[in-house]
């Protein structure tokens, strides 16, 4: 077994964009690599090669390997669906749904599976790269671990510990981790290094021995903020840009509670024709606004009642009489219509929902969950497009005579009569970039030659010269055993 695992002092240190990093540098090298996550907590999931789904940030992990997503890359992902519970999908499949204090009594049952997933990638590759999740100092959740030490332990991986400049305090956050840390656990930390710097490097010289002199582990280097990450996908929505660029096709979309595979937002943000921007709790829809996009979610209901607690149902309805458009994803896609039907009560009471209206279709949620990569037919320009579906419920109803798409010659999402309301169950259909151009020209924008894959391709190729300029990444590769 070859393996090294980044866990970081807290989360949104950077840990994925590292994690993408060493993986796209090791494969350089000439290694076969493959990334490991044992634990996410993501709405914004990847639908695999195997058929189940992981992280997003796993499956770009898997894109500067060079390898297609596979479920063993993330064996536990927790979906939330409320403040207090959450999905646990296992090996890309729904266990259960769970509150978080019972958790606790799934995972000695969640560790063998995690192990079982790591073993078959070590078999398969030279090296695994394994991301913690959020912080090991969360020494309150250690008992039955399998995200961080739990882990790293019972698979006997060196850890390597980075810290966030960027949000201050990074001394305290890497000798304080130390310090609360059980000695056995302390232990399993090989080094450390420290991410997101902005400026003068040399002016952390000091901190830096500091932390090597306190801790007793070497550093591996101090890497510089990486401005380019941005044109990576997104795993957290916190991520996404709040506005582009201000100039071009108005695109709003509403940031939902439980917003979810909300990786359709990221070619767009990067079309130079689209100024796109992601409004918050308590902001209106602006009046300028040329589409507004209702984007998908872990929880239909609940965010129906989020949407028209903000006051967007009248925002929407506003939009519409003058003359705007809306595209509704999977989620957004059910809240559009006149209803959404829970008789068997799957997210929440039995019962009935009034929708929004918009759209001539009634949802009624069943318990199979679809989840599959597609490849449609754009029905308004005949424009191929692969993406995927990823969801419960089925729609019907007379706008869906009028499809959004067509999927193996069969109807796709649904169309209003005047054309400018629309509603599908597709993800990712922007990435494909001859649909976002097609697309785009019903709008009246024209598009460039921007290509969104080979601009992340290229990006991940960016970032591994990045890491190899900054850190010693012999010295973490040597680590790894």
């Amino acid at each position: 077994m070859t393996a090294l695992m980044i866990q970081g002092t807290g989360s949104n240190v950077g840990k994925s964009l590292l994690v993408a990093g060493l993986c796209r540098a090791a494969r350089r090298r000439g290694f076969n690599v493959a990334p490991f996550k044992p634990q996410n907590m993501s709405n914004n999931a990847a639908v695999t090669a195997d058929g189940g789904e992981i992280g997003r940030a796993q499956a770009l992990q898997a894109m500067a390997c060079g390898h297609e997503p596979v479920v063993d890359m993330n064996p536990v992902l927790l979906k939330p669906e409320t403040d207090v519970g959450a999905q646990v999908i296992v090996h890309g499949r729904r266990l259960t749904t769970t509150r978080a204090r019972d958790y606790w009594d799934l995972k000695p049952r969640l560790l063998s599976a995690v192990l079982e997933s790591f073993g078959r990638l070590s078999a398969a590759h030279d090296l695994v790269i394994v991301e913690g999740a959020g912080s090991p100092a969360e020494v309150n959740l250690r008992r039955g671990d399998i995200a961080n030490m739990g882990f790293a332990r019972a698979a006997s991986v060196p850890v390597v510990l980075a810290g966030d400049i960027d949000r201050g305090g990074v001394i305290a956050q890497m000798v304080g981790t130390q310090a609360v840390l059980d000695p056995e656990d302390a232990a399993q930390i090989k080094g450390f290094l420290i991410n997101k710097f902005r400026g003068d490097v040399t002016l952390f010289d000091d901190g830096y021995a500091l932390i090597a002199e306190r801790t007793g582990w070497p550093g591996f280097g101090v890497l510089p903020f990486f401005p380019e990450a941005v044109k990576l996908p997104a795993e957290d929505a916190l991520d996404l840009p709040r506005r582009a660029r201000g100039a071009g096709l108005r695109v709003v979309c509403l940031a939902l509670s439980r917003i979810a595979n909300f990786d359709d937002l990221d070619p767009l943000a990067q079309e130079p024709g689209v100024d796109l921007t992601l409004i918050g709790p308590g902001q209106p829809i602006p009046g300028e606004a040329d589409l507004v996009i209702v984007p998908g979610s872990k929880s239909t209901h609940g965010d129906l009642a989020f949407l028209r607690d903000q006051g967007w149902d009248l925002d929407l309805a506003a939009h519409v009489r003058r003359g705007g458009h809306v595209l509704g994803i999977c989620g957004g896609y059910q809240m559009l219509g006149r209803a959404i039907r829970d008789p068997q009560g799957i997210e929440g009471p039995p019962g009935e929902t009034a929708g929004l209206g918009l759209l001539d279709v009634v949802t009624e949620m069943v318990p199979d969950k679809r989840l599959t990569r597609v490849e449609a037919v754009h029905a308004a320009s005949g424009a191929r497009m692969r993406g995927y579906e990823i969801h419960i419920g089925r729609s019907e109803g007379p706008d869906r005579a009028r499809p959004f798409a067509k999927v193996a010659g069969a109807p796709e999402g649904a169309v209003s009569a005047d054309g400018r309301i629309a509603g599908s169950y597709l993800h990712g259909m922007f990435g494909e970039d001859a649909f976002r151009r097609a697309w785009l020209a019903g709008f009246g924008v024209a598009a460039g030659r921007f290509s969104y894959g080979a601009e992340v391709e290229a990006v991940l190729d960016r970032l591994a010269a990045h890491i190899e300029a900054h850190l010693d990444v012999d010295g973490l590769l040597g680590l790894a055993r």
